[in-house]
């Protein structure tokens, strides 16, 4: 199972705009700072080095199988906002959209592109974030490999069980 929750991630460039789903990734710092594992036959990748910007977008539950479908198709060949009734919205800080039906959007510039055994990682810096409170639902889900999903279930806050972490500094 993937660790992080499968996410959606938007570029723009010369009026086109794009979403690519991404299920490899990780969380590279206590700063807004993401790690994303893309591949030159997704083009996303092409647009997000000439633009050096995109959204990253944490969807609900209920989009799964739209993430699903969106990453069995190509943005060169469909516009994936219209065909899949996705809202863009202006972003504060990058050009790209944020995904207006999205739990949370993460608008980021690119830092550096690291190649790793092959593969491409993008090292991507959060600048602005945005979240839905008309969301009722909050549930992620996280790709488990071979087509398989898990959806977040109960949350359990046992926030007055934590140590003090403050008196060990």
């Amino acid at each position: 199972m993937e660790s992080s929750p499968v996410i959606l991630l938007s570029i723009a460039y010369r009026g086109k705009q794009n979403i690519m789903t991404v299920s490899c990734h990780l969380s590279m710092d206590f700063s807004p700072m993401v790690g994303c594992m893309l591949g030159p036959w997704d083009t996303s990748y092409h647009t997000l080095l000439k633009t050096k910007e995109c959204v990253l977008s944490i969807p609900g539950a209920d989009l799964l199988k739209t993430a699903v479908a969106i990453g069995n198709c190509s943005g060169s060949e469909v516009d994936k906002f219209a065909k899949f009734g996705l809202t863009p919205y202006p972003a504060a800080k990058v050009k790209a959209p944020l995904i207006g039906e999205c739990l949370k959007n993460l608008e980021c510039k690119l830092v550096k592109k690291i190649t790793v055994q092959g593969n491409e990682l993008f090292v991507l810096q959060g600048v602005a974030a945005w979240h839905n409170p008309q969301r009722k639902d909050q549930r992620t889900f996280h790709a488990r490999g071979d087509g398989h999903f898990i959806v977040d279930g109960k949350t359990h806050n046992l926030r007055r069980r934590m140590t003090s972490w403050q008196d060990c500094i």
